[in-house]
């Protein structure tokens, strides 16, 4: 697959290449550089059809929306991964606190309970004890 995506890439970077070439030919248009132009189409034909045909090899590459939008708002869509690591550390953070919230509230509970209810939570910790 990687293999496929570079191949992909290298002829992505070759269109856009010929593309660029034929811009710089075409607006500065001499009758003696047809022959030129001609061949940069014929490569960029060329181009076209060998992307066509590595599209297959790739068709399984999904990418999230939201990298677009990174792109359309001029941002580096590279950016988009580390914005989806901070934020899943974020969130990873705030499920540790409520995880460690809930771990007070019953050691609190517990100690409460021993003192309302001494005989069933000694029972309670045996059965604990038991299946440990």
């Amino acid at each position: 697959m990687s293999s496929s995506l570079e191949q992909l890439e290298n002829q992505l970077e070759t269109f856009i290449e010929n593309v660029r070439q034929i811009g710089i030919l075409v607006s500065d248009f001499q009758p003696q550089g047809q022959q030129v132009l001609n061949q940069k189409l014929q490569n960029m034909i060329t181009n076209m059809q060998d992307i066509d045909k590595l599209r297959t090899a790739v068709q399984d590459v999904h990418v999230p929306l939201e990298v677009f939008e990174y792109i359309d708002g001029g941002r580096n869509p590279q950016l988009y991964t580390k914005d989806c690591m901070e934020k899943a550390l974020t969130k990873n953070e705030q499920v540790n606190g409520r995880i460690d919230a809930y771990k007070r509230f019953k050691a609190m509970l517990l100690v409460e309970l021993s003192h309302v209810f001494p005989n069933e939570m000694t029972r309670y910790r045996a059965v604990r004890e038991e299946l440990s």
